[in-house]
């Protein structure tokens, strides 16, 4: 029954995900507001102004990076994190496809091209494919809102405990728990009743869920390789398309 439930945890993320509006965060600070403002809470973190003013350094992820705070309008609408060291092209590629793994098994993050492969096969003459056919090497992400975890637990919670008391309605405890010997009959059971439940919380959230899913799709984290004089390095970015200038001011 354990199994099950956890099977309705997962089916209700992208509903509890759409269900919360908030912007894309770095390091848990908000993606907006001024650059000041920014630049205080990102060397309250530690990072340091470099002399020049125009961005930060410190470690990120393991990496010396630089940050890069992005403005439209004095609002803030991406972080760019640079690599501050280029490697070659073997390295480059495993830095990569460990970024990929890394977004890929965090539970705030879904990839935003589900139907595509981003991870760079060991045989991939990137230095050829990115001079010759200017192929981009990138890969691009969505990020749940900050609380997400809370209101996932929530809505987890409230349909086990739902899908629990109906089928104790009909059946007990240790009938329920006895997973060697359950019949077919409970097990259908069980999957039509956390299935129902799972439809009837959805129907609850589904206008909001509509009226944020693009709010939320705002929330994009993507990177790229960039290459200099036969080196490569990682571009991150952190963006808040809410911020973005979108043409208003043509």
């Amino acid at each position: 029954m354990r199994k099950l439930f956890s099977i309705a945890v997962l089916c209700m993320l992208f509903s509890a995900a759409c269900a919360q509006s908030d912007v894309t965060t770095f390091l848990g600070i908000p993606v907006d507001g001024t650059k000041a403002e920014m630049t205080q809470k990102l060397k309250a973190k530690g990072y340091t102004l470099d002399s020049s003013g125009e961005y930060l350094t410190g470690e990120f992820n393991g990496r010396d990076v630089n940050i890069y705070v992005v403005t439209n309008n004095n609002k803030v609408y991406r972080i760019m994190v640079a690599d501050a060291n280029n490697i070659d092209e073997t390295d480059i590629k495993i830095r990569f496809n460990k970024l990929c793994s890394q977004f890929e098994n965090n539970g705030r993050y879904v990839k935003m091209f589900t139907d595509e492969d981003s991870y760079i096969p060991e045989d991939d003459d990137i230095s050829y494919n990115m001079t010759v056919n200017n192929k981009r090497y990138e890969a691009a992400y969505y990020q749940y809102p900050q609380n997400q975890y809370l209101q996932m637990e929530s809505m987890a919670k409230r349909v086990a405990e739902i899908s629990r008391s109906r089928l104790l309605e009909k059946y007990t405890e240790k009938q329920l728990a006895d997973t060697l010997n359950r019949t077919e009959e409970i097990n259908n059971d069980m999957v039509r009743i956390i299935s129902e439940t799972m439809a009837e919380q959805m129907a609850l959230s589904e206008e909001q869920s509509e009226k944020n899913l693009e709010e939320w799709l705002n929330n994009s984290v993507w990177f790229i390789i960039s290459e200099f004089r036969g080196k490569y390095r990682i571009l991150m970015f952190y963006d808040n398309k809410r911020n973005e200038a979108d043409g208003s001011e043509l």
